[in-house]
């Protein structure tokens, strides 16, 4: 059940709150601008079948928190589409179309690509609004999906967080939750610094090797339109098996909440690194805290594709990007570590007080806000 938007607000936001509904495609969208002090929102568009108001309004929170922690002229906004992305593609491009044609007006909003989307999807969008970011190369776009930029500045991440619970890369375990965009791009660069990918699944399954799963053989697999379970070597388990798989790094780069109370318990790991957004509920991240793992939050971790798509807004190129989010997501992971040991708080109260410092700040300048 949807709940009352007004039940969401607080003194951040939201901004804006803009419902789509075109019934001759069958289109239903929702777009949240949770806050602009610092600038116009940058945030994905999300295309699912069970997206909700409640859920685009906690990932344009994590927008928010986000591009403020990583220091981008931005604040944060979301977009949802419900619909199942894997609709037939004249479809799926209609639905895009109309949808950017239905915010057109919503100048406060930049949209970019999110699960469900991709750089192709921003092509449309930007053909008929002339705004989006994550743009295809012949656009101009710094294509953040086809370069991993997720996924390289989670991997910088985990490089900076390791060394705070002892743990060497080299030879570390690593168990991804969602093959996708974020997952084997951060598979790819966590196995050239020496990790060993143990786990990894997909809506199909999960598949697992003691002595590392072969990445190269996976990606290849996925961007053909495979699923893991057609992989010809590895254990193969049901999808939530991922969860039960002993390692050093468990990485969820899936949907939402996939870590729950009910679930908590059976992760076997040091450190979650959150490469999806608001992928471990509170109460989850509350019990993994009280067991001394590491919790990477979401908006500190996984901000590599969000500073990709605010350099590519200000023309940057390709290489100044990843110099951009290997500077800032290190610094900010030394930042937030250091800011829980001295405060005695959880990883998350410290990103948040370090994002949130700059949004007020920030609103403080404005004259609505």
């Amino acid at each position: 059940m949807t709940r009352d938007p007004f039940a969401l607000a607080d003194t951040l936001g939201p901004f804006q709150i803009l419902h789509v509904h075109r019934p001759a495609l069958g289109l239903k969208g929702i777009v949240v601008v949770d806050n602009v002090a610092c600038g116009p929102a940058i945030g994905g568009i999300r295309m699912a079948a069970d997206a909700s108001l409640e859920e685009c309004f906690r990932l344009a929170r994590a927008m928010t928190f986000k591009n403020a922690a990583a220091g981008l002229p931005h604040g944060g906004g979301k977009a949802v589409i419900i619909a199942d992305p894997r609709m037939p593609p004249e479809a799926k491009e209609r639905h895009i179309r109309a949808f950017a044609d239905a915010i057109a007006s919503l100048q406060t909003y930049i949209p970019g690509p999110d699960m469900g989307t991709d750089e192709r999807c921003m092509a449309w969008v930007k053909d008929e609004i002339g705004r989006a970011v994550g743009l295809p190369r012949e656009l101009g776009g710094i294509p953040l999906d086809e370069i991993g930029a997720t996924g390289f500045g989670l991997a910088a991440a985990i490089d900076v967080a390791r060394a705070s619970i002892g743990l060497e890369l080299k030879g570390a375990r690593v168990a991804i939750q969602g093959y996708g965009a974020v997952g084997r791009h951060a598979a790819t660069f966590l196995a050239g610094m020496g990790a060993v990918i143990v786990a990894a699944s997909d809506t199909s399954g999960t598949l697992v090797a003691d002595d590392g799963l072969d990445i190269a053989a996976l990606t290849a697999l996925k961007l053909r339109g495979g699923a893991l379970v057609d992989a010809e070597r590895g254990d193969k388990r049901a999808a939530a098996a991922i969860i039960d798989v002993p390692c050093d790094i468990w990485i969820p780069a899936a949907r939402p909440d996939v870590i729950d109370r009910g679930n908590v318990e059976r992760l076997r790991t040091r450190m979650v690194a959150q490469g999806a957004n608001i992928p471990v509920t509170p109460e989850a991240e509350a019990a993994l805290a009280a067991r001394g793992v590491l919790v990477l939050p979401d908006f500190i971790a996984n901000a590599g594709g969000v500073i990709c798509a605010a350099c590519e807004y200000a023309g940057a190129t390709q290489a100044a990007a990843l110099a951009t989010i290997d500077e800032r997501i290190r610094a900010n992971t030394r930042r937030m570590l250091a800011l829980a040991r001295e405060r005695a708080i959880g990883t998350r109260q410290a990103a948040i007080l370090m994002a949130e410092e700059r949004v007020r700040a920030a609103m403080a300048l404005r004259r609505w806000r």
